[in-house]
């Protein structure tokens, strides 16, 4: 079989990471993306180890910095001229608003924003793939707390009260109606594209300084109730290589099977509003 090489953003630790080893365990090429140099350094240490690959790397990515993002494609060319699958996995909640390096607020800006660049940027090798890609972006079912849809006139939350879990929510629903309309205009092409809800994963997120201190205590509280990051990661795997999913695109998964998203999910001119801020926000 010929060897499969994925790209997985913020691999350096949680579902990233166990999406990283379970890939690699299976002999797949696998770059992680981190922003610390140091992280990377130690997770990319921790999936060889475990996984007994060393067709491993780390290449840096700060997906709230535009330019960061824009010099990625050239960094993985360096090392492989094949893409089979990209998975969107990096994200972030914030306590408190604040802003990337391109001025935009930080948990749209990586979340969404610096995603839907990567991918726009990623897209020819993808299509270059004479045995098909796919993109595999990681939502959440906290989408369905943003009911309202999103507000076009205040993608960045500038002009209402901040609440972090919110934008979290509002975030997520980007993603959906992201892959959604990147299928859409695939249709026809050898790129699927689907996202996934991982579950309530035990894991650092959130726990890193990002929030405030009663939010890391109520999580460590809920955490007996969540999942380990390798059961999370277990449907981010099976959307990046299994050939169950051959030819789907469009969908949402959770724990390995299609799932039921919100009404604003499905909502097909905010997906193309979207689409249309984002790439005036990028400069595309």
């Amino acid at each position: 079989m010929t060897e499969q090489v994925a790209v997985i953003t913020g691999g350096n630790a949680g579902i990233g990471k166990e999406t990283a080893v379970a890939l690699a365990r299976a002999g797949w090429r696998v770059f992680i993306t981190a922003r610390d140099p140091g992280r990377g350094t130690a997770a990319l240490e921790d999936i060889r180890a475990r996984s007994a690959s060393e067709r491993t790397a780390v290449i840096p990515l700060d997906l709230a910095d535009l330019a960061s993002v824009r010099a990625f494609p050239a960094l993985l060319a360096a090392q492989t001229d094949q893409l089979d699958v990209l998975v969107n996995n990096a994200g972030l909640v914030l306590q408190d608003r604040r802003v990337t390096s391109d001025g935009f607020e930080q948990t749209f800006g990586v979340n969404h924003l610096g995603h839907f660049l990567l991918t726009d940027l990623l897209l020819d090798r993808l299509r270059a793939n004479p045995n098909g890609s796919r993109v595999v972006v990681v939502s959440s079912h906290a989408h369905k707390m943003a009911r309202r849809g999103l507000d076009f006139d205040d993608l960045q939350t500038e002009h209402r009260r901040y609440r972090g879990f919110a934008a979290y929510s509002r975030s997520k629903l980007a993603n959906i109606l992201f892959t959604r309309e990147l299928a859409r205009r695939l249709d026809g092409s050898n790129i699927t594209v689907n996202a996934l809800h991982p579950g309530f994963v035990d894991s650092r997120f959130g726990r890193d300084g990002d929030t405030r201190r009663w939010f890391e205590v109520a999580y460590r509280v809920g955490s007996v109730m969540a999942i380990t990051p390798e059961a999370g990661a277990q449907t981010s795997v099976y959307l990046a290589s299994s050939p169950d999913v051959d030819g789907i695109t469009g969908e949402y998964f959770y724990k390995g099977r299609p799932a039921k998203v919100s009404s604003a999910a499905l909502d097909n001119v905010a997906a193309t509003r979207l689409w249309a801020a984002s790439e005036i926000l990028v400069g595309i």
